[in-house]
């Protein structure tokens, strides 16, 4: 019995300790104003004595030093010792809650019932002191509309946890606390970490990521996310936000093992890019690209070639370095960031050149039966496609010693300029041996190929600095560069005219006749005649101008005969004229030229090519969009019925001053049309058939076709000049976003029909070190060789502009030649 009330007497005691642990505070009301004015302070009320009530004070109880970190106090009032002179005591509702003040000023109240863990505790806390500081959001346009804000000024964190109050929740707060400089975002839906992370599973863990908006200068891109890798703790935030704030590249000089950076400091690996001081530039753009990929997970540094040591071998490109002591450095040779990215990763090891075929055959299987499709379709191509064998039997492969020697054959060649490590390459690729094949004993023309990451020097000549491209070299010394899609048909259409002399001169009426024949038309392609009097010297060398600007895209003819004003009168056009035959419809044509300027007769050329009221395609939409005037489109989903078809044709025929473009879509064959219309009207689009006029060019305004209107030629055309004279109303502004690809590689519309295409002589100048020096097709220097190009800007601009820009580690080592041996897997080209 005596043991029973000695165990009763220290319980009694330590509970008097345990409640003791939290200071208590006078009920009166005077009592809270001595409250620091600045700090808060967390009062409970204790009024109520059930079980749960004691559960919650022992929870806060423990919640006081955690608390005490951050400046808050915790306290206490008993209502029941102090009797009701507080009102927080005589109110009913003040049962089950706790209340937050700074100084006597109350902020917030606080239901016991969330309050039911010192995670809890605190994390409610902070969120009530931060509610100002921290953001919660509910959709992705709020999330979109706080990065907005923050652009070009702060960086955002941005938490997903998966109920306030938890344990993640906690260390959000608690970050957002300490760390001032960032602004912090959270939510707690689903739907909302759905739409920036695709595949994430039905009950998503706790994530967090950091928006690099501060970086972000231009309000019309989206800032760059990253999400932290590991599981959400206070260590791991404290070590990501870190990292968060240091340079994305360092440049260091000197033995690599001596290096120490906050990354090794923090358990990270470093990856060191070996440069040259020659493909400086480039390795620094892989360097940044690679950061971007490993950020949070390892460091990426630059170090100069010279400072690896003389241990290493000249091929090595890459070291690694693993922040365990005493683990010397690996030195690599790989050939893209994948490959880094996947050493880093632990996906895969490091392979001796003689192991690589016998690696490939044993991980292929497992690698495309676990394959992850990309996002961008022609890397996913890529993946597909990856066991396919193609066949080089008809395309030549050219090294640096025989690339001259092919060339100074009188017979004509095509030469593709690739990179071995470009997915764009590789699709091409395909394509290219799929031409070789049909033009197999057909043509006079050969195929070859070089890989500029073998012989770079070749392709620095001959200024292929953007891969693929693709030349045709001519037996009377020149080439041409094909700037058109690279599909089957389009490339062989190229090769095959490109063999074809241009301007093809006729000498008789009779072989004028024949050429506008639709029977004798070579090749079932578009035709086009410049018919001048023999005095006519300035306009006549303009049109030949043109003519080899245009050479490869249609075939062109030229008369300047005595008898030349007979076919004026016969074809009733005034000299000098454009005579053109198109075989798809069976029409010809004849128009005046006006302008002796060699700009002005390819856009003439190009317009009297196109059709009228055409259907309009991903294919040939560049072709419109270079005349840089406004499209009259109507969509429909399907084929146009027979009397909007007329009346939109007698409209494209009678459009004398050509101020816009009448064509349609239909959204069967062309189904981007459908996502075309949605970012115009949202979900509201119109019924179908639908007029819109679009002038991307100027103002990026969309005009729609009143609806209550019958659509025909006289309704259309009032329209046209009300919306001009401005008394329409537009249906929707486009934005002025910059729509970039996400690759430069991937830019596949600056590929396509520049303005004035290449067009130049083998022998060529070509910017050497600082200086301009004539150099030649096959590498050897001229005196006194002058270029000629039709083009306005210069080769080297060019290549300035299409230099790759990231992803490659162009430069820094040289393929072994060797390793080209047919027949090749696309994992080897």
């Amino acid at each position: 019995m005596d043991l029973f009330f000695l165990f009763l007497l220290v319980f009694d005691v330590a509970r008097c300790e345990e409640e003791a642990a939290i200071p208590e505070l006078g009920s009166q009301e005077e009592h809270l104003s001595t409250l620091p004015r600045s700090k808060a302070a967390l009062v409970y009320f204790r009024k109520d004595t059930s079980p749960s009530a004691e559960i919650f004070l022992e929870q806060l109880e423990n919640s006081v030093e955690a608390l005490r970190d951050y400046g808050i106090s915790v306290l206490k009032v008993n209502c029941h010792k102090e009797g009701e002179a507080s009102r927080y005591c005589r109110e009913d509702n003040s049962i089950g809650k706790a209340y937050l003040f700074r100084g006597h000023v109350l902020l917030r109240e606080l239901p016991t019932d969330a309050l039911f863990s010192v995670d809890a505790i605190v994390a409610n806390v902070l969120f009530a002191l931060l509610f100002n500081e921290v953001k919660y959001l509910r959709t992705l346009e709020d999330l979109q509309k706080l990065e907005g804000s923050l652009k070009g000024q702060s960086d955002l964190v941005f938490a997903y946890v998966q109920a306030i109050g938890t344990a993640e929740h906690r260390v959000v707060m608690e970050a957002a606390f300490v760390y001032g400089s960032f602004k912090f975002a959270l939510t707690t839906e689903v739907a909302l970490l759905r739409s920036i992370r695709s595949g994430e599973p039905e009950v998503p863990s706790s994530q967090l990521f950091f928006c690099h908006c501060a970086m972000q200068t231009d309000p019309s891109q989206p800032c760059r996310r990253t999400r932290m890798e590991w599981l959400l703790t206070t260590l791991t935030v404290h070590k990501f936000l870190k990292l968060m704030r240091e340079p994305l590249v360092v440049e260091v000089a000197g033995d690599p093992q001596k290096v120490s950076t906050p990354s090794l400091q923090l358990g990270l690996p470093l990856v060191f890019i070996l440069t040259h001081k020659e493909t400086l530039e480039a390795d620094r753009r892989t360097a940044e690209s690679l950061a971007w990929r490993l950020l949070g997970r390892a460091g990426v540094l630059l170090l100069p070639r010279s400072s690896a040591g003389p241990d290493v071998l000249p091929q090595h490109n890459v070291a690694i370095r693993k922040a365990e002591e005493g683990i010397p450095i690996q030195y690599l040779v790989l050939k893209d960031v994948d490959e880094i990215v996947a050493m880093v990763e632990g996906d895969t090891k490091p392979l001796e050149e003689e192991e690589e075929e016998e690696y490939e055959e044993e991980y292929e299987d497992e690698e495309y039966a676990e394959q992850e499709i990309e996002d961008d379709q022609v890397v996913e191509s890529i993946i597909r496609d990856r066991k396919n064998q193609l066949s080089f039997e008809n395309i030549q492969t050219l090294t640096e010693e025989s690339f001259g020697s092919v060339l100074t054959k009188a017979k004509p060649i095509v030469v593709l300029f690739y990179a071995s490590w470009d997915a764009v390459s590789l699709v091409v690729m395909q394509t290219y041996v799929e031409v070789a094949a049909q033009l197999k004993g057909s043509s006079d023309i050969s195929l070859a190929r070089v890989n500029c990451w073998d012989w770079p020097h070749v392709c620095a000549q001959q200024n292929a600095t953007q891969f693929p491209t693709l030349k045709v070299f001519t037996k009377e010394r020149r080439w041409m560069t094909y700037s058109g899609m690279w599909g089957t048909q389009e490339m062989r259409r190229f090769i095959e005219l490109s063999e074809i002399p241009c301007p093809m001169r006729l000498m008789s009426p009779k072989e004028v006749e024949e050429y506008l024949s639709f029977k004798l038309l070579p090749y079932h392609h578009a035709t086009v005649l410049g018919l001048f009097d023999p005095s006519m010297t300035q306009a006549r060398e303009a049109f030949v101008a043109a003519a080899k600007v245009l050479e490869g895209t249609v075939i062109i003819g030229i008369y300047y005969e005595e008898d030349a004003a007979t076919l004026s009168q016969k074809y009733a056009v005034p000299l000098p004229a454009l005579l053109f035959a198109k075989p798809e419809t069976q029409k010809q044509g004849f128009v005046h030229l006006s302008n002796d300027e060699t700009q002005d007769i390819v856009k003439s050329i190009r317009r009297v090519l196109l059709e009228t009221f055409p259907e309009i395609s991903v294919r040939n939409l560049p072709e419109f969009f270079q005349l840089e005037k406004p499209l009259l489109i109507m969509f429909s989903d399907g084929a146009l019925s027979e009397r909007d078809e007329g009346e939109m044709r007698r409209l494209a025929e009678e459009e004398m001053d050509e101020s816009f473009v009448a064509c349609w879509l239909n959204l069967k064959n062309t189904p981007v049309g459908r996502g075309i219309l949605k970012a115009y009207f949202g979900s509201s689009v119109p019924p179908l058939p639908l007029l819109l006029w679009i002038n991307l060019h100027s103002g990026g305004q969309v005009f729609a076709f009143p609806s209550d209107r019958s659509l025909s030629e006289a309704n259309v055309q009032m329209w046209i000049e009300k919306l001009k004279a401005g008394q329409e109303i537009p249906s929707a502004v486009l934005s002025e976003e910059d729509w970039k690809p996400r690759l430069p590689a991937y830019d596949f519309l600056s590929k396509m029909g520049p303005a004035l295409p290449e067009f130049t002589i083998y022998s060529g100048r070509t910017t050497v070190g600082n200086g301009p020096e004539e150099v030649d097709v096959l590498g050897d220097k001229k005196e006194g060789v002058k270029k000629e190009s039709m083009e306005g800007g210069t080769p080297e601009a060019e290549g300035e502009k299409r230099l790759p820009s990231r992803g490659d580690l162009r430069g820094t080592v040289p393929r072994l030649a060797s390793r080209e041996k047919p027949p090749k897997r696309h994992t080897e080209l």
